[in-house]
């Protein structure tokens, strides 16, 4: 059975994939993981590589025929979560009321909140975007106009954990645990304080964490 629009089911994992791993136990609670980030930052692609086994993939990309595709989002994550199912949000979620929302759903359904955040310059999503072809190529001004909205995270929203991840070349993405002591809401432009790289993530991988992972 096909997956509904808007919800891409995980991907089975092959015997030749290592094993996925998640911050909460498989039986426990399910998971709300928000992306947070310009268009062209990655988010997709290391949705593919860290999460595509274990939680389900909700986008408005994938709803551009719903003529509402906002409530048809809340409908797909709220369905998910009762069902026990992790989830990841895979938009810009570029505000914290944007995020409000989100977090309320995931709140409401017992699930733990993990935010990862992708900064990157406009000219790298610039140069990102423009690689790319069809219809997830988005505008220039898109992305200048995502970025004056973008307010980085903070554990203030309501987030259980925070991540930052950066394109570190060759498939590879190095994710960085967000420091606790970051409780405000961040405005626009501000950048939240982190700790050093816990991980790198290629393609296919399972994350592996440091020493204070």
């Amino acid at each position: 059975m096909s997956p509904e629009p808007g919800l891409t089911a995980p991907e089975p994992a092959d015997a030749t994939a290592a094993e996925p791993t998640t911050l909460t136990d498989p039986v426990g609670p399910p998971e709300l993981v928000i992306f947070i980030g310009l268009q062209a930052a990655g988010k997709t692609t290391f949705y593919h590589a860290r999460f595509a086994a274990t939680h389900a993939h909700i986008s408005k990309d994938l709803l551009r025929n719903n003529k509402r595709p906002e409530r048809r989002q809340t409908q797909l994550i709220a369905e998910a979560l009762a069902a026990g199912r992790s989830v990841v949000v895979d938009n810009t979620n570029a505000t914290v009321a944007d995020r409000a929302t989100l977090i309320g759903l995931g709140r409401a359904a017992g699930a733990a909140i993990i935010g990862y955040y992708f900064p990157t310059t406009v000219g790298a999503s610039l140069t990102r975007n423009r690689e790319r072809t069809g219809r997830v190529r988005v505008p220039d001004v898109a992305i200048f106009a995502r970025a004056r909205q973008l307010a980085p995270p903070a554990y203030g929203e309501g987030f259980d954990a925070l991540f930052t991840v950066a394109i570190a070349g060759e498939g590879a993405f190095t994710v960085t645990r967000m420091d606790e002591t970051v409780g405000e809401t961040a405005q626009a432009g501000e950048t939240p304080t982190e700790e050093a790289p816990v991980s790198e993530l290629k393609s296919g991988q399972a994350e592996t964490r440091g020493s204070d992972g």
